[in-house]
């Protein structure tokens, strides 16, 4: 038999769903709940922090509870790196129309606000290994964050690494100024004669950290879904290691997998 408190988070969650009261609607004091239910505020409270930890309410100290506006999802598809690479070789007005973020999500260009940070570093250990060069090799490091312009949170939380001489032939690729690139990484290690082999992914997941939770604005509860992808190119040579921190509330991984007839 449920308890009383998930009886009210059964009866909220379906109105909540239903979309009365709507995305961003304040809803009743918890003690207007209480009253409304005929149960204790402690019960109510109950009730609330288990609808919290679902994603469908924000509590806010000092101002009540709101309906939490629906975020806009993502769907990665592994079909998406052949897609990728299958633009790199296109006009740059047909590169320039539309990118990964746009075909993850169903937006447009002039939907989306971009930030793009990069440094460069020495290699160390761990990633040295990776790209099989000494430690201390120069690295370009470029750190993405891409949001829906009515949103604040980014879809995701990006750095990706190449190695600086692999690409240095080509002096656009050092300047941040240039993105968003058209067309992506596969175009720029294109232009510097590289071409994208194979692209191997590992999943994992694990509870945010704080800062992670505050720059996804993830509902308390919500765990993130990490990425870490390497990318080979024809002479099975890694030249691109991306490490991405994906929001478990609103990201779905869709893999398809074409089967040879017998």
């Amino acid at each position: 038999m449920p308890k009383a408190y998930e009886e009210i988070a059964d009866d909220l969650r379906r109105a909540i769903r239903t979309g009365e009261p709507e995305p961003g609607a304040r809803l009743p004091s918890e003690a207007e709940l209480a009253r409304h239910y005929g149960r204790s505020v402690p019960t109510v409270q109950n009730a609330l922090r288990l609808l919290s930890a679902e994603g469908l309410i924000d509590r806010r100290h000092g101002s009540g509870t709101f309906v939490r506006r629906p975020r806009t999802r993502a769907i990665r598809d592994n079909t998406r790196h052949q897609w990728e690479k299958d633009r790199a070789r296109m006009p740059e007005a047909a590169r320039a129309a539309t990118g990964a973020t746009e075909h993850e999500t169903g937006l447009v260009l002039d939907d989306l606000v971009f930030f793009t940070r990069y440094r460069e570093l020495r290699a160390p250990g761990a990633l040295a290994d990776a790209f099989g060069v000494p430690e201390g090799t120069a690295l370009l490091e470029r750190t993405y964050r891409t949001r829906y312009s009515a949103e604040t949170a980014p879809f995701s939380l990006v750095s990706s690494y190449l190695v600086r001489d692999m690409i240095a032939a080509n002096p656009a690729l050092l300047d941040e100024s240039r993105e968003p690139w058209p067309g992506g990484t596969h175009h720029q290690l294109h232009t510097v004669g590289i071409e994208v082999g194979r692209v191997e992914e590992r999943f994992t997941a694990r509870p945010p950290t704080p800062e992670e939770a505050r720059e996804l604005d993830l509902p308390a509860g919500t765990s993130v879904i990490l990425l870490r992808k390497t990318s080979y190119d024809i002479r099975d040579r890694v030249v691109d290691i991306t490490a991405v921190t994906l929001p478990g509330d609103r990201t779905e991984l869709l893999f398809t997998t074409h089967l040879e007839r017998w």
